[in-house]
């Protein structure tokens, strides 16, 4: 072996050394590095073991030779299941291919067999052509020959084999089989012996390998007949089949040895009636118990009698999975099929539990028939699978239509997210009564589906939830006053009927439904799901990546509901009942048309949308308590949808920059006015990076086309402090709160001084 070489017996060319970062992508995901080019290197002829340890090791300190270690032991693992997936790939044909090869040895015993006799035949058949020729010497040499065979005395090999056929048939009628299997083997050996010495005539050879020939097939008979027969025990089963194999015959001894096995498995099945027990599961246990243990009997009389020889394994594995085959039809006609039309999805997963439990029992031995249950069992459980789904969808719709959309605490009957105490009800979590039904249905389904995660279904289970969370979030969006013209909110619902959140509150409970359940309730499930089923190693990081964007795609759907909600809101700040808008170019290039002095208040709009994001997040400091940053996202998603609407407006910019009549001095003064009021009140609060550059954007724009009129805007708009002190009155009227002492900025504030030197830098650009 190449591991026995000295490496000094090695070419000096190709060490067998990779880089030292192959070692980082132990875990399952390498980049798309298949596993054949990362073992290409322990390949080649010239690989040297001991210089690539050493080459590893020199450099390395204790950690890292351990992480070396691990990464080689991950590797052989991998490699070994590349192994066995790839055999079981072609074992079908392997099989076939063997069991070939085996009926063709004993197809070609048969014709050496034949040769052997007949070559005797022959030989026996020229020997008494020259018998008879000595017959025609001289007169009276024949009766001289004859007086002297009948003065000898006969020998004793001449007496054995006369009553050898005798003494056969007494070991035969006693079945004393080893006695006679020694008795034909000396026979064998008398018969060779006395044809090379000549102890014997040619007729007494022929005679003798005749009786050895039709006792060895009577003794075949006899021991076929025995292990047909039903009571016989164990013991005598694999007595049988080696003394079969002895006689030359082990592919029959084989054959018969299973055939046996399953005449018994057979008769212990007719005793399990599918109707007897009082549910599938115990139909399923009592069913692997009788087909597995006969199973794994059978593999320790082969294993025992035949050893571990190709052909003799590949019948074996052909047979058992045959047997397994049968078990999972019994098993999926009269337990699955019940539970999956029922949408048993538990009693499904016990069922399948049970089977594989048993199953793997052989995969300690070698013998892998868990792909050949799942097979039959994947399509039944995932019907049960679709029909929980399903039963969890319509029922939640059911409750929506007569949901009232006010968040309490989880009511009688339903499940509770931890048990109910003076102490603990804070982590009780508020939902409407459709939500707390959701979740209480999610959980059990979750304690349903734990099995499945072992049986490689977890994935279909993870994904069929999160459709109907995205089915649910649906309803919620539908439940939006405004949702009855979006035509895209309401595809897929049907003809399923939601109860209209009327109310800002209301509305915001649609919200607090939604991600209380993406972001804690469905996501921490689904931990205790995955802890009943753990894994370690490159399993390990794989499942916890994909349970990030499970919560990810979550997160996603939860977002379809924000925007909806606020792009709502924003249609109905911008647009009047009768489709007019309240912000138009006209609003501000009317301004330097009227001989009324203004009033240097914010626009009504900005004022109704800082009063609307003061009232949304009192609201939501008491819907949304420990989710703080979802509020605060929800707020700065409703300002960034109006201030892009604004910013997007192209007859807006188009009337402002291209339109008949500019925009003057006043009407610039109220704009700017307007979008730093939208700065002052929206600093760390309602207001993203994002948004805040896109607000100076506007403003440069606008400062832009004033530009272009000829105008300085530095000589018409007064200074900052001006438009601070008009906006902190606007802020301070609709909060309530008194302004800072002295009209100064809150110092605190972590925004205030980026906020007016960006809006100095615009005003600074502008007028250049």
């Amino acid at each position: 072996m190449a591991s026995a070489k000295s490496s000094r017996s090695r070419p000096a060319g190709h060490s067998g050394v990779f880089p030292v970062n192959a070692a980082a992508g132990a875990g399952g995901g390498d980049g798309g590095v298949q596993l054949a080019d990362k073992l290409k290197i322990f390949k080649t002829d010239n690989f040297d073991p001991d210089a690539y340890v050493q080459s590893k090791c020199r450099t390395m300190d204790e950690k890292e030779i351990r992480h070396l270690c691990s990464y080689l032991q991950d590797l052989k693992k991998a490699s070994a299941e590349e192994m066995r997936r790839s055999v079981y790939a072609n074992y079908a044909a392997f099989i076939r291919t063997s069991k070939e090869i085996s009926d063709l040895e004993g197809e070609l015993l048969s014709v050496r067999n034949l040769l052997s006799t007949q070559s005797a035949l022959i030989h026996g058949l020229s020997e008494g052509v020259q018998i008879d020729s000595l017959s025609t010497g001289p007169e009276g040499s024949a009766e001289q020959d004859i007086s002297t065979v009948e003065d000898q005395e006969p020998s004793e090999i001449w007496k054995w084999s006369t009553d050898f056929p005798d003494m056969l048939d007494v070991l035969l009628a006693e079945r004393r089989v080893d006695e006679a299997l020694d008795a034909l083997d000396e026979a064998e050996q008398i018969a060779a012996d006395a044809k090379q010495k000549g102890t014997l005539t040619t007729a007494d050879i022929l005679t003798l390998k005749r009786a050895i020939s039709e006792n060895r097939q009577k003794l075949a008979d006899q021991l076929a007949e025995a292990a047909c027969q039903s009571s016989t025990c164990g013991v005598e089963l694999r007595a049988a089949a080696s003394a079969l194999k002895r006689l030359g015959d082990g592919p029959r001894a084989h054959s018969l040895l299973l055939s046996a096995h399953n005449q018994r498995l057979q008769l212990n099945m007719q005793t399990i009636q599918p109707y007897s027990t009082s549910y599938g599961g115990a139909y399923t246990a009592s069913l692997a118990q009788q087909v597995f243990r006969v199973i794994a009997q059978a593999l320790s009389d082969s294993a025992e009698v035949f050893g571990d020889e190709p052909a003799y394994m590949s019948e074996l594995v052909t047979w058992a999975t045959k047997q397994a085959l049968s078990f999972s039809l019994l098993v999926k006609r009269h337990a699955l099929a019940s539970c999956a039309a029922g949408g048993g999805l538990r009693a499904a997963a016990e069922c399948v539990k049970i089977a594989l439990g048993y199953s793997e029992l052989l995969e300690a031995r070698g013998l892998s028939l868990s792909s050949v249950l799942m097979k039959q069992f994947r399509p039944s459980v995932e019907q049960a699978l679709d029909s929980n789904l399903r039963r969890i969808e319509e029922s939640t719709a059911a409750l929506a239509a007569a949901d009232d959309w006010v968040l309490t605490y989880p009511p009688t009957g339903i499940r509770p997210f931890a048990r109910s105490s003076a102490g603990n009800l804070a982590l009780q979590p508020k939902l409407s009564s459709s939500a707390h039904r959701f979740n209480s249905m999610v959980q059990d389904f979750f304690e349903d589906v734990g099995p499945l995660v072992s049986l490689q279904l977890g994935g279909s289970a993870m994904d069929g939830l999160l459709k109907i969370f995205d089915s649910y979030v649906n309803l919620l969006i539908s439940a939006l006053p405004g949702s009855v013209d979006d035509e895209v909110n309401l595809e897929g619902l049907g003809d399923k009927i939601v109860r209209m959140a009327e109310t800002e509150e209301q509305q915001l409970a649609l919200l607090a439904n939604a991600s209380l359940l993406a972001e804690e309730l469905l996501p921490r499930a689904a931990m205790k799901l995955y802890a009943m089923n753990p894994v370690r190693g490159p399993d390990r990081q794989s499942r916890a990546a994909e349970q990030r964007e499970w919560k990810r795609k979550l997160q996603r759907t939860v977002e379809k509901l924000r925007d909806s909600f606020c792009r709502q809101h924003a249609l109905d700040l911008i647009f009047t009942d009768d489709g007019d808008t309240h912000l138009s170019a006209e609003m501000y290039i009317n301004m330097d048309n009227t001989v009324e002095d203004p009033e240097w208040v914010p626009s009504p709009i900005f004022q109704e949308l800082y009063g609307k994001l003061n009232k949304m997040a009192s609201v939501a400091a008491d819907m949304f308590a420990g989710r703080e940053r979802f509020a605060t996202l929800l707020m700065m998603r409703l300002t960034e949808t109006v201030m892009l609407w604004l910013s997007d407006d192209q007859s807006f910019w188009e009337e402002i920059e291209e339109g008949p009549r500019a925009l003057g001095p006043l009407g610039l003064q109220q704009f700017y006015l307007d979008m730093q009021f939208v700065i002052l009140f929206g600093q760390g609060r309602f207001l993203s990076r994002h948004v805040h550059q896109i607000i100076l954007n506007i403003i440069e724009r606008a400062m832009a086309a004033f530009s272009a009129t000829g105008m300085d805007p530095d000589r018409v708009l007064p200074s900052d402090d001006w438009f601070f002190d008009a906006a902190q009155e606007t802020i301070s009227r609709i909060s309530g709160k008194p302004r800072v002492a002295n009209g100064e900025r809150e110092v605190n504030s972590p925004t205030a001084s980026v906020s007016a030197q960006s809006v100095s830098s615009v005003r600074s650009h502008g007028s250049s």
